[in-house]
């Protein structure tokens, strides 16, 4: 890993940068396959599905038989963790409702606010190297509290042509109403335009590649809405003396092994507690399968020291993790001047694969330091708030002149006409 001692200010934005290609980079492919998926529709996806993904598929969407098979085929003690995930996803998410808000701002003039569901929503699974089935909880759980109409999941298939069992049982389980075995740049068209057999949507989510995050941001330009920007996975970890070295190494390869365009990094005001994650990731990454995707990540990753509290923190919110775990003596500090993260852990007992799984908080979240400017996927991120008013004969004497005032000092006659019409006929 590399090693970085009391970088100053000048040099944070060289020191933090992540390992990813910029949109420039690959927005040439993605609109490619878009134009070609808004114009051909099912015959692209199955071309790219082909090249892309090596397998031929002829009928995208999983059928019941599929779905009842795979549940067949999932463990008891998976599903009963799964169960147990979507339970406590639930819980959380479920508290996060709000009643209607209603405001009388002035006599006669009532005003209020409620929200209504996204009708029809999209969601992206990756299925590569890791099939994240744990992010059809954190997206089809919310949809359905929000009541949302219609929740297609779109996923790649295997060499085989078949998406993982998994996926399926927690799809079923979540209430998703179509799942269809098309993955990438693909995928996401396919939900932008809609095709012979994906029905178009009006906000996609879910993490993937950054062919995935480019074409969630291309989809914006057809009037269709995304979660947020999410890309490759990445963690931060501040610690002190006080924490555990291997704890701290073991979160930062949970994040390592996600891809190989992964970024984790550890601050700290001890060199001694730098040393020591050093010596524990080695020891750790030969154990894992997935060891060279993590290798790789690790070579994108930095430890950092810095000298003090106030600089570690001013160079965190620089950064504005994705994730971001406390390990500390002095945790308040850091919980009260954390501006810009995702989602935060704290303590030595709070690893980064809770929120991932199952502590109920929801793990599709804004990387590439999108924290400093969006929230992570939470109820409302499915929902839409609408504002009604209601003026009565009284509401609007009250309100009306100063609504005719403005309006003639915007140059807007028909604004001001349209109040004093009503006015005029209450004389």
């Amino acid at each position: 890993m590399n090693k970085i001692y009391n970088p100053n200010k000048e040099e944070w934005k060289v020191v933090l940068k992540r390992p990813t290609q910029t949109v420039a980079d690959i927005e040439e492919t993605v609109t490619k396959i878009f134009l070609e998926v808004e114009q051909d529709g099912n015959s692209v996806l199955k071309k790219y599905t082909e090249k892309f993904d090596n397998v031929i598929i002829n009928d995208f969407k999983v059928s019941q038989k599929e779905i009842e098979e795979a549940e067949s085929v999932v463990s008891t003690e998976l599903k009963k963790a799964i169960q147990l995930a979507k339970s406590n996803i639930e819980a959380f998410h479920e508290a996060q409702k709000t009643e209607r808000i209603e405001v009388e701002t002035s006599s006669g003039v009532c005003c209020w606010q409620e929200k209504r569901a996204i009708q029809k929503v999209g969601l992206y699974i990756p299925g590569g190297t890791a099939p994240l089935f744990s992010t059809i909880l954190m997206l089809a759980v919310p949809a359905n509290l929000a009541g949302c109409k219609e929740i297609v999941l779109c996923t790649p298939p295997n060499l085989e042509g078949n998406i993982n069992p998994a996926i399926l049982y927690t799809a079923a389980l979540c209430g998703v109403t179509q799942i269809f075995k098309v993955g990438g740049i693909q995928a996401i068209a396919g939900m932008t335009f809609g095709t012979e057999t994906i029905p178009q949507v009006y906000k996609i989510f879910g993490p993937g590649n950054q062919f995935v995050t480019v074409a969630k941001q291309i989809a914006t330009k057809y009037g269709i809405a995304i979660d947020m920007p999410a890309g490759p996975s990445e963690l931060l970890v501040v610690a002190d003396e006080s924490a555990n070295a291997s704890f701290v190494a073991s979160d930062l390869l949970s994040q390592a092994e996600h891809g190989v365009d992964s970024q984790v990094i550890l601050v700290s005001t001890s060199r001694d507690m730098i040393d020591a994650v050093e010596i524990e990731v080695e020891k750790q990454i030969g154990a894992l399968p997935r060891k060279e995707i993590a290798q790789k990540a690790i070579e994108n990753s930095k430890l950092i020291y810095v000298e003090d509290d106030n600089t570690a923190v001013e160079l965190i919110n620089e950064y504005g993790p994705e994730h971001y775990i406390i390990c500390a003596d002095n945790e308040d500090f850091y919980v009260e001047n954390i501006m810009n993260a995702g989602s935060v852990f704290i303590g030595n007992y709070t690893p980064e694969s809770a929120g991932d799984y199952a502590s109920g908080t929801n793990h599709t979240l804004p990387t590439n330091g999108y924290a400093k400017q969006y929230s992570g996927v939470n109820l409302d991120s499915f929902m839409k708030s609408m504002t009604f008013q209601k003026i009565s004969k009284e509401g609007i004497q009250k309100i009306g002149g100063a609504i005719e005032v403005m309006a003639e000092a915007e140059g807007l006659q028909a604004h001001k006409n349209a109040v004093t019409l009503r006015l005029n006929s209450l004389k």
